[in-house]
């Protein structure tokens, strides 16, 4: 497989649920955004959850500056760790991990959407696709 750099997104939205007799992590994530074209190429993704930590400068960072222009885990001094069980790292700083693996997406259809969300949250037309990863492993770290 091809070699892809590590990237970290912030995700505001998401939510974890059941679908498929598999637990799901769903993350939505606008088409534009670097973090896409790296879901498509692996199919992979995971969710660290800091804990414990103090991040706010990191998240801040990692959730205003695109992965094509800088190498935010390098500029926030983060670790990336190798998954347990997918072939994408976890975010050593972190405590929650959760590893996932796609098993479906979709990308948004405006005709199907309320047109004040529209309006208010998609007026540039950058719609989000939805992720859903299959839980493979979750777990923390000290």
């Amino acid at each position: 497989t091809k070699a892809e750099k590590v990237n970290s997104m912030i995700i505001g939205w998401g939510g974890l649920t059941y679908y498929w007799n598999k637990p799901i992590f769903l993350v939505p994530v606008r088409i534009s955004r670097y973090t896409h074209q790296a879901l498509d190429s692996t199919g992979y993704f995971t969710v660290s959850i800091p804990l414990d930590k103090d991040l706010k400068k990191a998240i801040t960072f990692c959730g205003t500056k695109s992965g094509r222009d800088y190498d935010k885990l390098k500029e926030c001094g983060l670790t990336a760790v190798p998954g347990q069980s997918v072939p994408v790292p976890i975010i050593g700083e972190c405590n929650l991990h959760y590893e996932c693996q796609v098993v479906y997406k979709q990308t948004m259809d405006p005709r199907h959407l309320d047109s004040k969300i529209n309006e208010k949250s998609y007026a540039n037309l950058d719609y989000h696709t939805m992720f859903y990863g299959e839980i493979i492993a979750c777990y923390t770290t000290k």
